[in-house]
């Protein structure tokens, strides 16, 4: 049973940063991929970036590139979203989330298991 819990969110000023972090729980990882997504209120539910967990390589949504960086610490099974230079359009719930079969997708529809969510507001 793969089991993800988020943590790091919280109220940041616009221009600054924050680490949101994924633990996870379960099987071996060495073949998952690790999504990260984000819903804003009224919006769905859309990709922020992905990592392969047995090689590190990463893709992001263009509204994040340059931004935000995933990272994996493989001896504590974490995954980690950095966001810097935050903007109010980033406020939002964001959700860790497990592809057992390494595809990386965008869709949400493409990963199994999910976690319950962190929230992040960017003020003004």
């Amino acid at each position: 049973q793969v089991q993800l819990v988020e943590s790091g969110g919280g109220l940041v000023q616009a221009g600054g940063s924050l680490r949101l972090s994924c633990a996870a729980s379960g099987p071996p990882f060495r073949t998952y991929a690790m999504g990260w997504f984000r819903q804003a209120p009224g919006k769905e539910r859309e990709f922020v970036g992905v990592t392969r967990w047995h090689n590190g390589d990463t893709s992001y949504a263009d509204s994040v590139k340059g931004r935000f960086a995933i990272s994996i610490d493989s001896a504590k099974d974490t995954v980690y979203l950095q966001m810097n230079t935050l903007i109010p359009e980033d406020t939002a719930t964001y959700y860790c989330a497990a592809d057992p079969f390494g595809v990386a997708g965008v869709s949400p529809g493409d990963y199994d298991y999910w976690g319950q969510g962190t929230q992040v507001t960017v003020s003004t």
